[in-house]
């Protein structure tokens, strides 16, 4: 049985451990406030990018770009996954893990090579102790995510589309829902999706009509919108991890307060009936000692 001094050194550790989780739970929640903020002024900016680079692909049919171009047979596939740079998140981290891994095992056999993308520390310890042959780029310091981070990781995927060394690449991230679920999804992320609006008038020769006027030509227009809606891609997805990085570790460190208070209780409970047995059984020696007199 426990002595009452260490019994006392436990409680004294475990509210300290509870001073630490209490102030990751704050932080955690600052930063989710700022996420969240950011993800719902980036997702009607991203869908517009989407819905504009599908009306001028369709507008003109014969408008192509490389990063719209998909490939007859995949033999090369690229996976991005994003994932954060630290823990304490519950299984956060895990999930997307899993999910990447669980793409790559269901697309492996068909392929000829797979490669992966990493941004986030986490992502990294992972996949060096499964699949360290298949690395390529990795990113970390992603604190707080910039939009020069996720150009930077576009222009990359785009670099090695356009050469051949990927016939599609692949994003595998957390969609932030709520405070209390953060979804794995995957998605292709080249060749860029452009599918033509199910609701745009026909014009000649079947194109879709435009309520605008592209100028000077689609094919200038897609050479800069194509580009840009690949890295507005990227970003969302960035965002969407990030704010779901927080949620989920504010959730787990609520989770882990609670749990230091119990424990709180539990010891403190066991220390009192340990101290109290050591009384009366001072207090039997005592009597004893006396009756013996």
């Amino acid at each position: 049985m426990p002595s009452l001094k260490d019994i006392r050194r436990r409680i004294t550790s475990v509210e300290k451990t509870q001073q630490i989780t209490s102030a990751m739970r704050m932080v955690a929640a600052a930063k989710l406030r700022r996420a969240q903020d950011a993800i719902l002024a980036a997702r009607p900016y991203a869908d517009r990018m989407h819905e504009t680079l599908a009306e001028v692909a369709a507008a003109k049919g014969d408008a192509r770009h490389p990063l719209l171009e998909s490939r007859d047979v995949v033999k090369k596939l690229e996976v991005v996954v994003l994932v954060s740079d630290r823990g304490l998140c519950g299984a956060f981290n895990s999930n997307v893990l899993k999910a990447a891994e669980a793409l790559v095992v269901e697309r492996e056999p068909a392929l000829e090579d797979v490669s992966l993308t990493l941004v986030g520390r986490k992502g990294k310890d992972f996949f060096r102790r499964r699949r360290s042959e298949s690395i390529g780029k990795v990113v970390t310091g992603i604190g707080r995510v910039e939009y020069g981070q996720a150009a930077e990781v576009a222009g990359y995927l785009a670099e090695r589309f356009q050469a051949g060394k990927a016939d599609e690449v692949a994003l595998v991230y957390s969609e932030f829902v709520s405070t209390l679920t953060q979804t794995p999804r995957r998605m292709q992320l080249l060749p860029f999706a452009a599918d033509e609006p199910a609701t745009a008038p026909a014009g000649e020769a079947g194109e879709a009509k435009l309520p605008y006027d592209i100028e000077p030509s689609p094919e200038r227009l897609l050479e800069t919108l194509v580009p840009k809606a690949l890295e507005v891609q990227v970003f969302r997805a960035m965002l969407e991890s990030q704010a779901g990085e927080h949620a989920a570790r504010m959730t787990a460190m609520e989770s882990a307060t609670r749990n230091t208070e119990e424990l709180i209780e539990s010891l403190t409970l066991q220390y009192n009936r340990a101290r109290q047995a050591a009384i009366t059984r001072e207090l039997v020696e005592i009597v004893s000692g006396a009756e013996a007199l």
